[in-house]
């Protein structure tokens, strides 16, 4: 790639480590969704932002996504996108500025239809697949326990061993069948490819498109752009809090004349 090209790329905003939220200017909203004024949104977020302290979390994040298809929610580590993630999944309740799923402001009401993977694992050590299957089956209306234990089985994972015993890869792979088993209408999955082998990677994102529902949308947040790129229809990336350059992703590909990955590294070098 070329330095012309790579001059052809949106700039990310700068890091704003220790800025006062009381100066700070905010950026316009990012581009729509293609589709998004004619399709009630699954997923909308108005000018959201979320301070810890003087730390920006979020800054007047705006984003707007329909039904259908997985989002990659992409960015450096520290760029936003766990804060995002807790705020859309109802577990994160103090920010400022509107938040809807599918219109409803994220609480009980949206936990019912959000299958929600965050980027640190919940399941106590003592649990086995099992066990965890017949706690998400009590937890969840939604849950298809027949469909978790098809993948437990896909993923090749003991059924009676318990986490404490399993590796790390093994553990992502089971919470992954867990989440994947209810029958939502939005998922949340924050960096479930990290931290584990490229083998790994590969397994459980075939499961994840092979057992994805098309009609609803999976916002997928991940750092590792290059083995989520054949899975992603839309791309969202975002830097210091904000959302920044929003698109389908072949228009993407096609506009800047490079990968996903490529329009990654050239923004963020």
């Amino acid at each position: 790639m070329t330095e012309n090209q790579l001059n052809q790329f949106p700039t990310p905003p700068a890091s704003t480590p220790g800025t006062n939220p009381e100066h700070f200017m905010a950026p316009r909203p990012a581009n729509e969704h293609p589709g998004a004024q004619t399709t009630a949104p699954a997923i909308e977020i108005k000018g959201v932002s979320k301070f810890y302290g003087s730390q920006i979390g979020l800054a007047n994040a705006n984003l707007t996504l329909p039904s259908g298809g997985i989002v990659g929610l992409m960015g450096p580590n520290g760029c936003g996108k766990t804060t995002l993630m807790k705020i859309l999944a109802g577990v994160m309740q103090d920010y400022e500025g509107e938040v809807r799923l599918f219109g409803k402001t994220p609480g009980a009401e949206t936990k019912a239809f959000t299958s929600y993977l965050p980027d640190s694992s919940l399941l106590a050590d003592n649990l086995t697949p099992r066990s965890a299957i017949r706690q998400y089956q009590d937890f969840f209306t939604d849950f298809d326990s027949a469909k978790a234990y098809e993948m437990v089985d896909f993923f090749r994972l003991p059924a009676d061993r318990k986490l404490s015993a399993m590796s790390k890869g093994m553990r992502e792979k089971l919470q992954v069948a867990l989440i994947m088993s209810r029958n939502a209408r939005v998922y949340l999955l924050d960096e479930p490819i990290s931290g584990v082998d490229p083998a790994a990677r590969d397994v459980i994102l075939r499961a994840v498109i092979s057992r994805f529902n098309p009609q609803a949308v999976m916002l997928l947040s991940t750092h590792l752009i290059n083995d989520v790129e054949p899975v992603v229809s839309t791309a969202v990336f975002m830097s210091a809090g904000q959302v920044f350059l929003t698109g389908d992703a072949d228009q993407l590909r096609s506009t800047y004349q490079t990968s996903l990955d490529g329009l990654f590294r050239g923004m963020y070098r």
